[in-house]
């Protein structure tokens, strides 16, 4: 192709940018690719994770401002353009049994309706690739059910003008992934490592619950493995910039980054829609559209 390529990456909330094909998208940027994120929410209702700035009132008093703040620093780290969608946090119900959801929230929207802020964006950036999550949001958090189906409706959509005909011109995206950064192979792959080392790993009790888990739910297809490696850094960098929601010395970042590197240096993705020819297994998000 002679036009420069866009993706855009469609996430829930607030730092689910950087923890979710951060490297992916800095790498891409680094080739000339205009990318975009789409965030659903303000992540108004986010826990505040990071222990150092628990009970902080300015901080609690004004979540979603502060969430604001560290979006904006996360994407200049990152090279990204990033649009909100304007929905709000839906949180994450616990409880048995769960209790209801707040009234207005992103999860209760009618899904055509939410879509359509969706598709207009879709319509106006034009991108040729779009990641979400799968149909079980990566994990089964409300708002990122939400994005799967949302972003699904919009890639259908955006290119059909029968459908939301005052969202602007129509465009039609080429392929859609899911992220699938967190797969049981690689898990495992830097648990043993570390263990190898003579390492702690920070992976053992997730295998373990993640034994119980696939007994209800098969592995994911890893059909893309994008080489990024040089930019976990930058990765992890944006991560941090997400304050509130990160711990620097928690268990994100256990594993040495020059571990990681070796021996697992991709984001990996599954394919779930494609209106061109490829060929799989892949290791760039936009193969068989490069070439045409």
């Amino acid at each position: 192709m002679t036009e420069q390529l866009r993706l855009m990456a469609v996430h829930a909330h607030p730092d689910d940018e950087s923890s979710k094909g951060a490297a992916t998208m800095a790498k891409y940027v680094s080739e000339g690719v205009d990318v975009l994120v789409a965030t659903c929410t303000g992540g108004e209702r986010g826990s505040i994770l990071n222990p150092k700035l628990q009970g902080d009132p300015y901080i609690e008093e004004h979540i979603h401002e502060v969430r604001a703040k560290e979006m904006a620093e996360a994407r200049e780290i990152l090279g990204v353009k990033q649009e909100w969608l304007g929905f709000v946090d839906s949180g994450l119900p616990e409880g048995d049994p769960l209790p209801p959801l707040p009234e207005g929230c992103f999860a209760l929207q009618e899904v055509e309706v939410a879509a359509g802020a969706l598709v207009r964006l879709v319509r106006s950036f034009r991108p040729h690739v779009m990641t979400t999550y799968d149909e079980n949001g990566g994990y089964p958090h409300p708002d990122h059910i939400m994005t799967h189906k949302v972003s699904m409706v919009a890639f259908e959509a955006a290119g059909d003008p029968a459908r939301y005909p005052d969202a602007g011109e129509p465009w039609q995206p080429l392929k859609l992934y899911y992220n699938q950064g967190f797969n049981r192979p690689r898990t495992l792959a830097l648990h043993n490592a570390m263990l190898a080392r003579g390492l702690e790993s920070p992976y053992g009790e997730w295998l373990e619950r993640w034994d119980e888990f696939t007994d209800k739910r098969p592995e994911r297809e890893l059909t893309t493995r994008v080489p990024c490696a040089e930019f976990f850094p930058v990765r992890d960098k944006a991560l941090i910039a997400h304050a509130t929601q990160i711990d620097p010395d928690g268990g994100w970042f256990k594993v040495p980054m020059e571990l990681q590197q070796e021996v697992w240096p991709t984001e990996d993705y599954e394919l779930a829609r494609s209106r061109v020819d490829t060929s799989l297994p892949e290791s760039d998000l936009f193969a068989g559209i490069r070439q045409n």
